[in-house]
């Protein structure tokens, strides 16, 4: 938490000349994980589940026509589920979870629409950290999925603000690194062979924000 808050301090003092207006609201949205794992003989095991995101947010408005930043602290939750087949020859589900607060820094560009309307392009990096399980053991220990401590992605997208307090945005969220690992074992006695897949959770983002 200490890290989030030195990193959030730094891009609003960064962000901040002299005649900057700042904004302080709560944001909140939904999003579409889209599990990618760079092993193929995986990859058609996941499938995508809808999430949720909210937390405090800025906005800050820099004292050039139509260009901005927003920063934020949102507590992310992401989920993909993987199918198997068991011995049975029956379908097997199980759900990945992924608990993190995302930190997004986007610089925006917004072009006026009249006196109560605006719409805006905007992008820039997202530095999530993990504060729920790492590690879990999937299919009777058959399989292991670990995810990273913390990851990086970067956003791009589009959104529209009305009356200089309420916006509404939808951007792709894309992951730079991987997200985490899943292992998966087959085999007989002491002889095992592991079969491992580098995880991407990229995501569909829709945001509803209220700014003070």
């Amino acid at each position: 938490m200490k890290k989030l808050l030195v990193m959030m301090l730094m891009a609003v003092a960064i962000a901040m000349p002299s005649q900057a207006q700042v904004k302080f609201g709560l944001k909140g949205g939904l999003n579409l994980t889209q599990m990618t794992v760079s092993n193929s003989s995986v990859e058609d095991m996941f499938k995508n589940k809808a999430g949720y995101f909210a937390g405090p947010t800025i906005k800050i408005t820099l004292p050039i026509v139509g260009l901005g930043i927003d920063v934020a602290a949102l507590y992310d939750y992401r989920e993909a589920e993987i199918e198997v087949y068991n011995t049975q020859n029956n379908t097997v589900t199980e759900k990945l979870k992924q608990q993190s607060i995302q930190v997004p820094i986007n610089v925006r560009y917004g072009v006026g629409l009249g006196s109560t309307a605006s719409i805006f392009i905007f992008a820039g990096p997202q530095f999530g950290f993990n504060v729920g399980d790492k590690d879990k053991k999937l299919f009777d220990e058959a399989a292991e999925w670990t995810l990273r401590s913390s990851n990086v992605s970067a956003n791009i997208g589009l959104g529209l603000l009305l009356m200089d307090h309420l916006q509404l945005s939808a951007n792709y969220n894309i992951a730079l690194g991987k997200t985490g690992e899943v292992d998966f074992k087959s085999g007989a006695s002491a002889t095992w062979d592991t079969v491992r897949g580098k995880a991407k959770a990229n995501a569909w983002q829709i945001a509803l924000a209220y700014y003070f």
